[in-house]
């Protein structure tokens, strides 16, 4: 197998009205404010958004993606508008496995893009690098069972629901239990 150093992975992946794009330096102001601006719908599902983070540690977060992309550990791309370049969210390949090849796709998208079919347009576009760029025998979307709205993404683009493990993680906050839901789509 080819050292993953050695891939050339796309830096940046073009859609009907997006474009994805590795993190760069500088890019932690527009993350944090998106962040900012969407902590209540983020604080329910993600971890990391517990609290707000400074700028600098956001500046820090893209900085070492930054770095894991270099390095084929983690391929984070963010998200932003073709026409206004407005950042609207962020996704990524997690979990590589390049032996196989497979991964895992997790995203999140700033609250006052959601609804208009942004995200579903960028892991579609994801999805596709991977399975033809990457060669990915396998790409999961793993979610919490009661996030409706990550869900309808896996499931309108054709991933298939493997299982539900129950009383798998801990919710965002860690004071309880919750049921995770598995998708796959098989290249």
């Amino acid at each position: 197998m080819l050292n993953p150093i050695l891939m050339n992975i796309p830096t940046k992946i073009a859609t009907e009205r997006l474009y994805l794009r590795m993190p760069m330096f500088g890019d932690g102001k527009v993350v944090n404010q998106a962040i900012e601006a969407s902590i209540n719908e983020l604080q329910q599902w993600l971890p990391f958004a517990q609290s707000s983070p400074t700028e600098e540690k956001t500046e820090i977060n893209i900085r070492e993606a930054h770095l894991k992309f270099l390095k084929r550990e983690d391929l984070r791309y963010l998200i932003f508008h073709a026409e206004s370049n407005e950042f609207i969210g962020s996704t990524g390949l997690h979990n590589i496995v390049w032996d196989i090849p497979k991964c895992e796709i997790g995203y999140w998208i700033h609250t006052k893009y959601s609804g208009n079919g942004y995200m579903i347009e960028a892991i579609e576009g994801l999805t596709k690098m991977a399975l033809n760029d990457l060669n990915c025998r396998r790409i999961e979307i793993r979610c919490e069972s009661t996030n409706d709205k990550s869900r309808a993404i896996p499931e309108k683009l054709g991933y298939q629901l493997e299982g539900i493990l129950r009383n798998e993680d801990l919710s965002a906050d860690g004071k309880r239990l919750t049921d995770t839901c598995v998708y796959a789509k098989i290249g």
